[in-house]
């Protein structure tokens, strides 16, 4: 559990200090990255908020408050609670025409920052847990490696940046998005600021 915590953080690291994101899309206080590698596509959704950092962060580090801004999440309940910075969630999206719904088994690690310039980290990637097989009614689901660093900026505002490494099982989501036809990762993104504020 300590390697897989500890690797969930550093592969969040890793990916956020990446060269060669491009800027795809800009609005007032929201700006999409993506980053081509290897036929593997990320995303980084960076977010301007009026809120301390610390207050970001304790909101984003709790998964069961996401569905209140992130249609993406239908259901998210805790099964097991691994530390004070560890719990494993189970998770269940909404179906997309045409497919049975998915669900993901994550773990989430969140730290705070070691020193001034360090942002705060919510780590997420998906877990095998015996207790939580998959089901003939979800699609199970992967997360690689996904989350929020959250740097401050004052007192009283904060840059949020969210990541995702994505897996065929996500680009469902994103297809339209990406190709402009949805607004669904910019649309998100404004109820988070909205949640967070």
């Amino acid at each position: 559990q300590a390697y897989l915590s500890y690797s969930n953080i550093a592969a969040l690291t890793y990916l956020a200090r990446k060269p060669g994101w491009d800027v795809t899309k800009t609005l007032d206080n929201v700006r999409i990255w993506t980053h081509e590698e290897g036929g593997v596509l990320s995303f980084k959704v960076e977010m301007q908020v009026k809120v301390p950092s610390q207050v970001a962060f304790s909101l984003l580090s709790d998964f069961s408050l996401r569905q209140r801004w992130d249609r993406h999440f239908l259901t998210c309940k805790v099964l097991q609670a691994v530390s004070e910075e560890e719990k494993i969630y189970h998770v269940t999206s909404p179906p997309i025409a045409g497919y049975i719904p998915r669900d993901f088994v994550i773990l989430v690690s969140q730290r705070q920052p070691c020193g001034p310039q360090e942002p705060y980290m919510v780590a997420v990637r998906s877990v095998t847990l015996k207790a939580m097989p998959p089901s003939p009614e979800f699609c199970r689901s992967e997360i690689l490696c996904a989350g929020f660093q959250i740097h401050s900026n004052s007192s009283s505002s904060c840059t949020v940046c969210y990541f995702n490494k994505v897996t065929s099982g996500v680009t469902l989501y994103l297809a339209a998005n990406l190709t402009g036809s949805s607004k669904s990762i910019e649309d998100t993104a404004l109820e988070c600021i909205e949640f967070l504020e």
